[in-house]
């Protein structure tokens, strides 16, 4: 299994999570937005039993619809206010294992443009489901310390793998779509900037 992208403690593979996640050694947090019953399921392939299967016995952090029931077991729920009178204006974000955190409500703008994307000092990336590097990078501090291994199974563009090296995280993020291995991969490439 050859990586698309390893270095510095980052590592991208190009792949359907369902093949890689079996043949990864250990990691210790799970950091992820999978794909929703409900919004684009056929396009991001969505799959209950495998989400399960992730996320089944170990800490995560996992994004997720305000119109369906969670899959999982959690300690706590969390908000995040898209800040936008889009038809969804928040998401909730399920937390398992990560100590005794307190609920919060985390207030980001929606990022779908690059017009977007300034309001949370980010990048748009176009994909559809880009979340705010500066919440992802919350929720890496408050969840994980240095040394900690981060899996996002369902990459997108990298924002998790950023959080990861912005924080001195390492973090091993999988992509079905080589288009998005490519992006995330010269994010990473990028300097750490100062949060």
């Amino acid at each position: 299994m050859k990586p698309y992208y390893d270095h510095a403690g980052i590592t991208i593979y190009h792949g359907d999570c369902r093949e890689i996640v079996p043949r990864l050694g250990r990691f210790d947090l799970v950091i992820t937005d999978p794909p929703y019953p409900d919004w684009l399921a056929d396009e991001y392939k969505y799959d209950a039993d495998l989400i399960k299967k992730i996320l089944f016995g170990v800490p995560f952090v996992c994004f997720w619809t305000s119109k369906q029931d969670f899959l999982m077991p959690f300690d706590r729920v969390h908000i995040w206010d898209k800040k936008t009178g889009t038809a969804s204006e928040y998401e909730r974000i399920f937390e398992f294992g990560c100590g005794n955190n307190n609920w919060k409500v985390f207030r980001y703008y929606l990022i779908n443009s690059t017009v977007a994307a300034s309001y949370t000092g980010d990048i748009f990336h176009n994909h559809k489901s880009q979340k705010p590097l500066r919440l992802i990078c919350q929720l890496v501090d408050r969840c994980s310390v240095v040394g900690n291994i981060i899996l996002d199974p369902f990459m997108g563009s990298g924002t998790t793998l950023r959080a990861a090296k912005d924080l001195n995280r390492k973090a091993i993020g999988i992509e079905i779509e080589e288009r998005y291995c490519e992006i995330s991969a010269q994010r990473m490439q990028q300097e750490v900037l100062a949060l």
